[in-house]
């Protein structure tokens, strides 16, 4: 049996025109000469040898970051563009929520773009009569149903474009990130709808940022990334493939701020000018500077330094000090916030029975966390070193370094840790 839908090598390429920057005067100029500036042109190739294949009654996940590709393949589905190149095959009515206020006509009424809307499906005005009601109260929007949509506000939008293409018995549904636009009732009432549609053997093509709903939805799912396919398959390998991705990119980004801001050299202050230290170091780093925390870094299982880490991997702190003068018997020490300000633990040498004898000069201590139960968010540390008795802070940094957590693959999702237990079933009789 045919597909439903097939990408065979399609690309789409876009003509960016860009006028070239011009001063005042060019612009006064061009006024009198009544001739326009030349334009700039850019080619923007939304999409590259994209392929891939649909099965009739599949509900695949189409994921991706912005600007990946996922709209315009949508679109062409749709035929509202053509590819550039490669054949695209569609077999099957298509219905589809794409983005806000598309297939409406502003100036006509709620109702005249029902009808307007499944005339461009196919459907006879006799075949619209009879589903009217249904998709009007489908959409919720009985009072508003005869005033023109250019006065809807966008979950107004929303509901009756979803209505509209779920009624008008679509063979391949196609729906776009638009979908989270309305409220959080309709949501669960359009998922409701999707999973009805599923077991009556509707193709469905979901576009989404909100990976667990292609999980919860989807049993496939294809990643786009700058116009081309990266990975499709099995929903949980795809979005763990991208997820990854993701976390290497934010990994890359964070060091290179990291790195600009290492480059950038403090201003020297002017001689006999007595400046007051920044209120910002005051409020979130003080201590006597007898043992001096002079760097913190978050370490991998391979020692490499990361900022972004995966639940349950290994996670370490580095804290590097300096002494001046022989101190006995340092505590260090670290704490864990979320960055809703949660306190998540608070540990040191003293709780860790780590006895240090005395220290001298530089050197370092280490924290390591097997498996970091942390789920997934962003977790401000700060460090500290005091001596046993708890009566003198040496140096103090409150939340100064920031790490990320990220759930790639399978696991505990929702709450503030990932306990790592594991589950059983005892059937009766066993």
């Amino acid at each position: 049996m045919t597909a439903a839908i097939i990408f065979d090598n399609v690309t789409k390429k876009f003509t960016l025109h860009r006028e070239r920057g011009r001063s005042f005067q060019e612009v006064a100029l061009n006024l009198f000469r009544r001739r326009r500036p030349p334009l700039q042109e850019e080619e923007f190739w939304a999409l590259r040898n994209v392929s891939f294949t649909v099965e009739h009654g599949e509900t695949v996940g189409l994921i991706g970051p912005n600007g990946a590709g996922k709209s315009t393949a949508l679109k062409l589905i749709t035929r509202i563009i053509q590819p550039t190149a490669g054949r695209i095959t569609i077999n099957g009515r298509v219905g589809a929520l794409l983005e806000l206020g598309a297939g409406f006509h502003p100036d006509l009424t709620g109702r005249e773009n029902i009808y307007l809307n499944g005339s461009i499906l196919g459907l006879s005005r006799e075949e619209i009569r009879r589903k009217l009601d249904v998709i009007v109260s489908f959409s919720e929007l009985e009072r508003f149903i005869d005033v023109p949509v250019k006065h809807y506000s966008s979950g107004m939008y929303v509901r009756l474009g979803f209505s509209i293409a779920v009624h008008t018995d679509p063979e391949i549904l196609l729906v776009d990130e638009v979908l989270s636009v309305g409220d959080q009732n309709f949501q669960h009432k359009c998922l409701e709808r999707i999973r009805e549609m599923q077991q009556e053997g509707v193709t469905i093509f979901f576009v989404s940022h909100g990976l667990d709903q292609v999980r919860r939805l989807c049993s496939r799912a294809i990643w786009l990334n700058e116009g081309t396919v990266q990975a499709e398959g099995r929903v949980d390998d795809t979005i763990s493939a991208y997820l990854r991705h993701a976390a290497e990119e934010e990994e890359s980004r964070l060091q290179l701020v990291a790195e600009e801001e290492a480059a950038e050299e403090p201003e020297e202050p002017e001689e006999d000018t007595e400046e007051e230290e920044p209120e910002t170091e005051e409020l979130h780093r003080w201590g006597t500077q007898e043992i001096e925390i002079v760097a913190v870094s978050f370490l991998d299982d391979a020692g490499q330094e990361r900022n972004v880490f995966r639940v349950g991997e290994p996670w370490t702190v580095r804290l590097r000090y300096r002494a001046v003068q022989p101190i006995e018997r340092p505590v260090f020490g670290l704490a864990v916030h979320r960055d809703d300000g949660v306190h998540v633990c608070g540990p040191n040498t003293q709780f860790g029975n780590l006895v240090i004898p005395a220290v001298e000069g530089e050197g370092e201590v280490l924290y390591r966390v097997p498996h970091l139960p942390l789920m997934e968010g962003t977790y401000h540390v700060s460090v500290s070193s005091h001596n046993w008795a708890d009566t003198v802070m040496y140096d103090y940094h409150d939340r100064l370094y920031t790490f990320r957590v990220r759930q790639v693959g399978t696991g505990e999702r929702y709450g503030l840790v990932s306990l790592g237990g594991t589950w059983e079933w005892h059937p009766p009789g066993d």
